[in-house]
């Protein structure tokens, strides 16, 4: 089964789900600081650009992630 998805989002889905447990503003906080400690910068620029273009791709966490990436 191939997958449509951008690599940037299933990556920072499957992110989110490991932290489905926790309250969501905690899991957020904690997508948001591995994309920033593990992703490169263009792999994170692509992530934001995504999450305007294509939000409806995202796990819910991984959208606010990507969006609390640029503040």
């Amino acid at each position: 089964m191939t997958s449509t998805l951008s690599p940037q989002i299933r990556m920072a889905n499957d992110i989110a789900v490991q932290f489905h447990h926790l309250p969501a503003d905690e899991a957020v906080e904690a997508i948001t600081k591995h994309i920033r400690m593990f992703w490169d910068p263009r792999m994170k620029a692509e992530l934001q650009r995504l999450a305007t273009e294509d939000s409806g791709s995202f796990d819910p966490l991984a959208l606010a992630a990507a969006k609390q990436l640029s503040g």
